[in-house]
């Protein structure tokens, strides 16, 4: 391997978190998995046919981009859904592919109708409609246009779905908001279906509605962080436990495995005396003699700069505090309490290594980000590879 680092993804994790997910959804809810952000930077490429392999057909991105790299992982008749931009050039492939998107604005609607009529072929979408997000969605005063445009092209559209978005689910204190959103998209659905509107799927659930309000668990849910063996937020799990330590008397076992283990290897070892800078600036002053050890990946691979003189990785085990700043390619760390550290030897950054873990919610409480954005900021250079 050339690369400096490599990011595992473990089988056994992945077929464990989706069994945990099924056990809550039910057996015939669909689960999409959401693989916007490089998959949560666990890698497209390779985590579409890991999840193909523990029986997801179904994934969702954010753009045309994402979707076309993960039409190229395919390995099973899977389908793919747009969840948000999507140009008039890229619409084409997508209804050549049967890729379905979102409809949230009139004009793309008419554009969808345009050219699924040049082409000849059925453009597969799903209407996405505004609840109090206020993000994207269609507004109830398009609703009627909407539907008529519908009905009066059903020749070009396949409405595959109707769905909407949840501001907060996250957070309990929500609650309201939630509830309200809804009870609109309820109203909203009855319209459509009264209007005469064909439609297949309702889905409004991410993982954090899903596991928050099971009443947002309807035809299909997009599952995104919990597949990957991490929670919505704090808030979240700690509202999960509550409820199983309600019903069962035994010890609570998280049933989320995280998927990604992010390994390096040692560099260069070397003893510094004391009263010596280390590295860049003069940020680290060795208050005795220490022995360090150099580690390749710096804030080029998405180790975060504020990591400097505070962030930690595992040798043999046992954690070594990062000492002086984090460079672009390297970071160095305080190996003197650490026996026998040598070249090659190898570098968790996060993941488990004997009975020690850098979890990633570790992680991203060490440099201030949330798990979501500490994942997708992981070098899409990376190497990825699955293990069992």
């Amino acid at each position: 391997m050339f690369s400096s680092s490599y990011i595992e993804l473990s089988k056994a994790a992945l077929a464990k978190n989706l069994r945990f997910l099924r056990k809550e959804l039910g057996k015939d809810v669909i689960i999409s998995s959401v693989i916007k952000g490089n998959a949560y930077g666990h890698g497209i490429d390779v985590f579409v046919p890991l999840a193909e392999s523990c029986g997801v057909r179904h994934f969702s991105v954010f753009d045309a981009g994402e979707a076309f790299k993960a039409k190229k992982a395919l390995t099973k008749n899977s389908d793919i859904m747009i969840m948000g931009d999507i140009t008039d050039e890229a619409m084409g492939w997508a209804i050549e592919n049967g890729i379905a998107f979102y409809i949230f604005v009139l004009s793309r609607l008419e554009r969808t109708i345009a050219i699924s009529r040049k082409l000849g072929i059925k453009a597969k979408v799903h209407l996405e409609l505004e609840t109090g997000l206020n993000r994207t969605g269609l507004e109830d005063v398009w609703l009627d246009n909407a539907a008529n445009l519908v009905i009066n092209n059903q020749d070009c559209l396949s409405v595959e779905g109707v769905c909407t978005h949840f501001a907060g689910a996250e957070n309990i204190a929500n609650y309201k908001r939630i509830q309200d959103q809804i009870w609109l998209f309820n109203d909203q659905c009855k319209l459509l279906r009264k209007k005469g509107v064909p439609f297949n799927l309702r889905h409004t659930a991410s993982s954090a509605a899903a596991l928050n309000y099971p009443e947002t668990v309807m035809d299909m849910v997009r599952i995104g962080i919990a597949q990957y063996g991490f929670w919505p937020s704090k808030e979240t799990k700690m509202h999960y436990v509550l409820q199983v330590n309600g019903k069962m008397k035994r010890r609570y076992v998280d049933p989320l495995k995280q998927v990604i283990c992010w390994k390096s290897h040692v560099m260069s070892v070397k003893n510094v005396k004391q009263g010596e800078f280390v590295g860049y600036g003069t940020s680290y002053l060795t208050m005795r003699q220490q022995k360090i050890a150099t580690i390749p990946v710096g804030y080029f691979h998405g180790f975060r700069r504020s990591l400097s003189n505070f962030g930690k990785v595992l040798i043999h085990g046992k954690r070594a505090n990062i000492v002086g700043n984090v460079n672009m390619n390297v970071i160095i760390v305080n190996v003197s309490e650490i026996s026998n550290v040598e070249i090659g030897d190898e570098v968790v950054i996060i993941g488990k290594q004997k009975n020690s873990q850098i979890t990633i919610s570790s992680f991203s409480d060490m440099s201030n980000l949330l798990n979501y954005e500490a994942l997708v900021r992981l070098s899409p250079d990376i190497p990825r590879v699955v293990v069992k």
